[in-house]
């Protein structure tokens, strides 16, 4: 059973920094992207941030330059830096992992507040 848990939300500060981390286990990474979503209240979830298993890396224009995503597929974990945080940046973070082969699947999530 393929399971994902994130952990390292929060509440921050505005400027502040948090480390997401999602460990994934019941499989392993080989062809899947992984990525990090987030929903914030009353908006649809958005892609935040994503790495294929190529090593191909995207982000949505609100995180270029402030959030930096890394996969390790030895550990099975994928992360979030998130750096110059604002008050926009506040919502539920999900984890997501994709493979074509073995599906679709997604972590519980976990709040980030950033509030002064």
């Amino acid at each position: 059973q393929v399971q994902l848990a994130e952990s390292g939300g929060g509440l921050v500060q505005p400027g502040g920094s948090l480390r997401l981390s999602c460990k994934v286990s019941g499989t392993n990474l080989r062809s899947a992207t992984m990525s990090w979503h987030r929903q914030a209240p009353g908006k649809e979830r958005e892609l935040v941030a994503g790495v294929t298993s190529g090593g191909t890396i995207s982000y949505a224009d609100s995180a270029e330059g402030r959030f930096t995503v890394s996969r390790d597929d030895n550990k099975m974990t994928i992360d979030l830096q998130m750096d110059s945080l604002e008050t926009e940046d506040t919502a539920v973070y999900y984890c997501k992992y994709s493979s074509r082969w073995i599906g679709t699947y997604w972590g519980q999530g976990t709040q980030v507040t950033v509030s002064s």
